[in-house]
């Protein structure tokens, strides 16, 4: 340490008077004495004031540079010493240096800044608004034969791309194609997965995305699949996952997936498509939530449906009923609700039997599943009064779906069990579906739902509401008393927030209720008269006109 010492005070004395060869001689003891105890020796660095003094020996010029890049990067892995580092002054100059052609001064200029702006956001962010992306970039593509430099391009490429702020910088450079070129390349297995590391952040922005798809990325995925689908090594499963959980990132960008689609027709798509049928749970995880995206426009889903996608799939949640891969599942039923959206596939899906294979999964544990049954579910029945009938006559299904109601530790869950239950009432408009949710336990759940803080939801429990106090008012009667929806329709039409539907839909139901003595009974005690007197001045006609036919009505019946 007394040499250490020596050699700082040296030091001091020698940079004022930039003798080259007296500094390099100090700047060489200093790395020997990192080396030796970095802690120690950094400690003693800070202690003895140098770090200001080496703004100036950082000379692009000077060969001494790489050294000094050197000491910062050894002083900067002690998390106490970046601070000083910053005040010091030292991250403008090193910014500089990335311009130069020296390829040691590059690596080690490299390694400092990325030691000193390990781990902080803000620092990171000070580089990208110094414009290091595009210089970064640029150097990956001259210096692409050089492994560490390489190397030190990406690693700043991963913690840079973390930041939301330099995907924009990252899309107005080449980036895509250099790393699809680097990629390549590779032959090793811990080199991909550092440009992995590299490509998923970047994946996530929606034009990188088109430009990592138009640099030929894809099909450097789908290499990646063929060679590790059948290894049996740590290093090819990794690989399998992280190639193909990447392909259905790509696919999450409109224009990235629909060029991959090409009218259904694709390359690419029709190798995603031979996933499905395969033994690795991997691939036939990605290649339904692929599925899942390309079925994101009105088009594709048509195009899917017709050329036999469905059958695929009710294959393969037929093989995870027993072997139960949730993801798998959850993937699967994905697509299929997309897949059901255009009301032309409705049908056809129905023919196909997805209502029988999805029913199956109804004794699942698993919340994610139950949510994606629901919604497979509700989109089929969807305007399919048909299917709507079978299914809301289906005791063991309205069963599963007042259980699932009351699922409070799991919203999306209760929501879409709710959702459901009215549909099969609105889309049936059968008196034996409404019975069957009478019998169920099912209506104290609508008159909740009619409370929702979504007006959708709450609208559909009103429409529902409404079909069961006109097919059966007397099977009813107990649960509308029991659930106060009296005292709920009041509340919604006294709200001023309620919109327009909500106060047409919650009027109609009055007027449908008053048949039952007892609900009747707490209509006229809770004075509607007045409540819907005020409604005949609604700036929405409807509305009004509404409010003057049931103020009739509660006059007539008063």
């Amino acid at each position: 340490m007394d040499n250490l010492s020596e050699a700082l005070e040296k030091l001091k004395l020698a940079s004022t008077d930039s003798a080259t060869d007296s500094v390099e001689s100090c700047l060489d003891c200093l790395l020997k004495a990192l080396a030796n105890n970095n802690t120690e020796a950094s400690v003693k660095i800070q202690e003895m004031g140098v770090l200001p003094l080496l703004p100036t020996l950082l000379n692009p010029q000077s060969s001494c540079t790489p050294k000094v890049a050197n000491i910062i990067a050894e002083v900067a892995k002690n998390e106490f010493m970046r601070s000083p580092c910053v005040e010091a002054g030292l991250i403008p100059p090193l910014v500089q240096l990335l311009n130069s052609t020296d390829q040691e001064v590059l690596l080690q200029t490299g390694r400092a800044l990325g030691n000193i702006c390990y781990d902080s956001h803000s620092l990171q962010a000070q580089l990208i608004n110094m414009g290091v992306i595009p210089t970064l970039v640029k150097l990956l593509g001259i210096h692409s034969h050089n492994t560490a430099l390489t190397e030190m391009c990406l690693i700043a490429f991963g913690n840079l791309a973390e930041l939301e702020s330099s995907k924009e910088q990252f899309a107005s450079t080449n980036i895509a194609e250099e790393l699809v070129r680097l990629f390549q390349k590779q032959t090793e297995h811990e080199k991909k997965e550092m440009i992995f590391e590299v490509l998923a952040p970047l994946a996530e922005n929606d034009v990188i995305k088109l430009q990592l798809v138009e640099a030929g990325l894809v099909e450097c995925l789908l290499d990646v699949v063929a060679q590790t689908v059948d290894g049996e090594r740590e290093e090819d499963i990794a690989q399998l996952k992280t190639a193909s959980d990447l392909m259905v990132l790509l696919l999450l960008g409109d224009e990235s997936m629909q060029k991959l689609f090409e009218g259904g027709k694709g390359s690419v798509f029709q190798r995603v498509l031979s996933w499905i049928p395969s033994h690795n749970h991997q691939l036939q995880l990605a290649g339904a939530l692929a599925i899942a995206n390309f079925a994101r426009n009105d088009g594709n889903c048509i195009h899917m449906v017709d050329t036999g996608i469905v059958q695929k799939l009710l294959e393969l949640l037929d093989r995870h009923v027993e072997e139960g891969n949730v993801t798998v599942q959850h993937a699967a039923l994905s697509a299929l609700r997309n897949l059901a959206i255009p009301v032309v596939n409705k049908s056809k899906m129905l023919s196909a039997g997805v209502a029988d294979v999805v029913l199956k999964f109804l004794q699942s544990e698993m919340p994610p599943v139950q949510f994606k049954l629901l919604g497979t579910l509700r989109m089929l029945i969807d305007t399919q009064a048909e299917a709507a009938d079978q299914l809301g006559t289906n005791g063991k299904l309205v069963e599963r779906l007042v259980e699932w109601c009351e699922a409070k530790d799991h919203a999306g869950v209760m929501g879409e069990s709710n959702r459901l239950l009215s549909a099969l009432i609105r889309h049936s408009k059968s008196k034996e579906v409404v019975r069957t949710v009478i019998q169920g336990g099912g209506v104290k759940h609508l008159v909740t739902m009619a409370t929702s803080e979504h007006m959708i939801m709450q609208n559909e429990a009103l429409v529902a509401l409404g079909l069961i106090a006109a097919l059966d008012l007397v099977a009813a009667e107990k649960d509308f008393v029991g659930a106060n929806l009296v005292s709920v329709l009041h509340k919604l039409l006294s709200d001023e927030r309620s919109a327009p539907e909500i106060k047409y839909n919650s009027m109609i139901l009055i007027c449908s209720v008053m048949g039952s003595e007892p609900l009747h009974k707490e209509v006229q005690s809770l004075e509607f008269i007045d409540v819907v007197s005020k409604l005949r001045a609604h700036e929405n006609k409807t509305v009004s006109h509404q409010a003057s036919l049931t103020e009739q009505r509660l006059t007539a019946q008063s």
